[in-house]
């Protein structure tokens, strides 16, 4: 049977959460969101892997290698079997990046979109995405708790790789 996986992206700045702006984003970091979402992925019987970039290009190249395509295509091959559901806090590219959305939409792996504050409370920029009406589901203003949630949502709605 192949295991269940789930891979979790973020996007620029998220490698700064529990020290930017703590008002907002509160003090959990990356590491803390990451060590727990494994933990519960575990419980899950789901593998969980976890990927970070301040660069555009790189979410786009990693997500197509969760297809086994791009960069180190050969190498993820057996990843497109593998990955069912991406959960993804795309950061300030979610009001900017057509190219992280064409990549999403080119894969073809159901995603999740998720945000630690309530950007529909924030700035009017901030209330606008390229991703929430492709997204199988958004999350946001629940803190770091979204993450749990996403998770949770994709293990028991999206039938991971039953």
């Amino acid at each position: 049977m192949t295991r269940r996986r789930i891979l979790l992206i973020n996007g620029p700045n998220l490698n700064l959460l529990g020290k930017r702006e703590p008002h907002i984003y509160g003090s959990t970091t990356l590491t803390d969101v990451e060590t727990q979402a494994r933990d519960q992925a575990t419980r899950l019987d789901i593998e969980l892997e976890t990927f970070q970039s301040n660069h555009e290009g790189a979410i786009v190249d990693r997500i197509q290698q969760a297809a086994g395509w791009g960069p180190n295509a050969a190498a993820a091959n057996e990843e497109r079997e593998r990955v069912s559901v991406i959960i993804i806090n795309p950061g300030g590219l979610t009001h900017t990046s057509v190219s992280v959305r064409d990549a999403l939409l080119g894969v073809d792996i159901p995603f999740v979109e998720i945000h630690v504050s309530n950007v529909h409370a924030r700035e009017p920029f901030r209330h606008h995405s390229y991703f929430s009406d492709k997204a199988t589901a958004v999350i946001c203003g629940l803190g770091v708790y979204g993450y749990a949630a996403a998770i949770e949502f994709a293990a028991r709605h999206l039938k991971v790789n039953r």
